[in-house]
């Protein structure tokens, strides 16, 4: 039900009912989504250190006021990446050329789908987070805010994300597989709401959830 709630938010459909025929067409997308994609993640910690308004996560130096307001008080962090893969992108584009209403769909179930891998693989690092007594820090991509999408080829190099889970981008900044996720997760003592401070943190001005 949850993740039906969040493809109908990606949809549009806050705050009003979504007509059978849809939740039909969410429920056949889902369901191909998951029972042909392999989803895999992986997260690297390293040693924070901050200098001005710039962060090092081991030795790369990233210049964003945003990030280390973001991770403040933070001694460690995760590189953080996850994707659906290549099937996905395989499913939407079939889509695309057969039915565009089930490929609007079937973007949002992938959408969702993305988030809960994502949510999933980090319930796995607050686990071993908590054996040490501390906490996560809401996932924080490039692309929000001052950080630079360009430090994405940063993460995924330092992860070595290609060999390992077969995620890389393109000359346009564009992750390949297209439904995949990369990340700086920071580690702290102190307890937060992170359901809040994603969007409470979060700078940019064109999401449709802001106004949520």
């Amino acid at each position: 039900m949850k993740e039906t709630q969040e493809v109908l938010r990606y949809l549009g459909y806050r705050g009003r009912p979504a007509d059978e025929r849809t939740l039909q067409s969410i429920t056949s997308c889902m369901n191909e989504l998951r029972n042909t994609v392999t989803p895999r993640s992986l997260s690297l910690l390293l040693p924070v250190e901050f200098d001005g308004d710039a962060v090092l996560l081991g030795n790369l130096r990233v210049e964003s006021a945003d990030l280390s307001r973001h991770i403040a008080g933070c001694g460690e962090a995760y590189l953080f990446a996850a994707t659906l893969g290549a099937q996905a992108d395989f499913l939407l584009e079939r889509a695309s050329k057969i039915d565009m209403s089930r490929a609007v769909v079937m973007q949002a179930c992938a959408a969702a789908l993305t988030e809960s891998v994502c949510d999933e693989a980090e319930r796995e690092l607050s686990a071993g987070a908590a054996k040490r007594r501390l906490f996560l820090r809401p996932r924080y991509s490039p692309g929000y805010g001052d950080f630079s999408i360009l430090h994405q080829r940063d993460l995924l190099g330092i992860l070595q994300a290609q060999k390992k889970i077969g995620l890389a981008m393109t000359q346009d900044s564009m992750l390949v597989p297209t439904k995949s996720v990369t990340a700086v997760i920071g580690l702290t003592a102190e307890k937060t709401s992170c359901h809040i401070a994603k969007c409470m943190e979060c700078k940019s001005l064109d999401c449709s959830f802001r106004k949520d």
